[in-house]
């Protein structure tokens, strides 16, 4: 969104040092910043004021600062009680000149596929932004807000919490007029505490709708779809059951693990194909699908969106290497779900042998062993062998290995024909296996 200086201190209560200029998005990153932007300094591990200089140098004509400006940054200063803060007050006044559909997209796993699949699926019939990558928390999501185009018709946003209270701050500032709940799972309790507590935070996004709004919940999950009680807003359900009222039947998966299905909806029935791969992502894509019919996409608009929307990287990418070995790389999280999907996605490959070479879940608590060891016996289950990479708890029948070298080394003998899948938390960074692979 283009936006004065001036509209910028008004919007924050801060005051403004030098000339009038006009920005057209933020940043919070000197080294991506870029010309046009608004450079947001954030307080954290390291002070972001630290940064200003190299931000100007790369073209932002403004920036936010908590103290007084410095003379020799030739750049436009606003300066703010807190930038943080001011920051999700500008995410606040660029949502009120919103017109259209701003979509909150929430839930222990499947946001980011979701909110991607919906973008796709709202892009067919109106001009969207959506959150880049995980874009979900209170600086992401502001920053998704102030890069979206001056002719936005709708938004999508997804929202991650670490605690209760995290989704609710985070609808202050979006006012979502749709909210999508995905699953709750046992996932993230080193923060949350309980299941209970996830599901709390989760279902702030249905309580923060309007009653003319739209709830978008999962009718397979009896924990979201009870969240029907928590909204004045309409509700669609979505899933295989049959009381669903976006559902999918006739579910195909193609040799490159690509789901096809008949959709079933309130606006009729039509056969999709997605480019999203695992059968899992079927789910993701009855919630985008009903998200994208309820607020008015033709029926046969949401099919051509959930084959053509671009997903994030990391998640369920394909590959074939010279050497014939099929590597599926889906190493951006995991969680005992989405392992259990993955593994699932790995054992239907058409393959000769199947490998999964699998790092540390993180954040799960006091469970987290038997989460590990549970994963293994899945694994070992399906006939697949685990490479369990600076992760002792999976336990007895798997080989443990040290750092990316260790499992680059436990692959190399693999074959034509052999299979592998690459899964692991964010601070594992297992994509470097499939990078070695090749």
């Amino acid at each position: 969104m283009h936006l004065l200086a001036s509209q910028i201190a008004a919007a924050t209560g801060g005051t403004l040092h030098g000339p009038d200029v006009t920005v057209d998005s933020a940043s919070i990153d000197s080294r991506s910043a870029r010309p046009g932007q608004l450079f947001v300094p954030i307080v954290a591990e390291r002070d972001g004021h630290d940064f200003i200089a190299s931000a100007v140098a790369a073209g932002a004509p403004a920036y936010l600062t908590d103290r007084a400006p410095d003379p020799a940054v030739a750049a436009t200063a606003v300066q703010v009680a807190d930038t943080a803060e001011a920051l999700a007050d500008l995410g606040r006044h660029v949502r009120a000149g919103l017109p259209g559909s701003v979509v909150g997209v929430t839930g222990s796993v499947g946001k980011t596929s979701t909110k991607d699949l919906l973008a796709g699926v709202l892009a067919t019939t109106f001009r969207t932004a959506a959150s880049e990558k995980s874009f979900n928390n209170e600086l992401g999501l502001p920053l998704t807000l102030l890069g979206a185009p001056d002719d936005t018709e709708a938004v999508v946003l997804e929202m991650g919490a670490r605690g209760v209270g995290h989704i609710a701050q985070l609808c202050s500032i979006a006012s979502p007029t749709v909210g999508v709940l995905t699953r709750v799972e046992a996932v993230h309790l080193e923060m949350f505490g309980s299941l209970d507590d996830v599901a709390k935070a989760k279902g702030e996004l249905v309580e923060a709708l309007p009653a003319d709004g739209l709830a978008v919940l999962n009718a397979d999950h009896p924990v979201v779809a009870a969240m029907a009680s928590r909204t004045s807003a309409r509700v669609l359900t979505y899933g295989v059951a049959e009381n669903a009222d976006v559902r999918a039947t006739e579910i195909v998966l193609d040799d490159q693990l690509r789901a096809a299905f008949t959709l079933h909806s309130p606006w009729g029935s039509t056969a999709v194909r997605l480019g999203a791969r695992g059968e899992h992502q079927v789910g993701n894509a009855l919630a985008a699908a009903a998200a994208g019919g309820g607020v008015g996409v033709p029926i046969e608009k949401i099919a051509q969106g959930l084959l053509v929307a671009d997903l994030s990287g990391l998640r369920m990418e394909m590959s074939t290497t010279a050497g014939g070995v099929i590597v599926i790389n889906d190493a951006y999280n995991a969680n005992p779900t989405s392992m259990a999907a993955g593994l699932s996605a790995l054992a239907r490959t058409d393959a000769g042998r199947r490998f999964a070479v699998l790092g540390t879940m993180a954040e799960l608590g006091a469970d987290s062993d038997a989460a590990h060891r549970d994963v293994a016996q899945q694994a070992l289950g399906l006939g697949v062998r685990v490479i369990a990479v600076d992760e002792p708890a999976y336990g007895d029948g798997v080989t443990h290995v040290t750092g990316i070298d260790g499992a680059v080394d436990a692959l190399s003998g693999l074959r034509s024909g052999d299979a592998v899948l690459i899964k692991g938390s964010r601070v594992a960074a297992l994509e470097r296996v499939a990078d070695a692979l090749g």
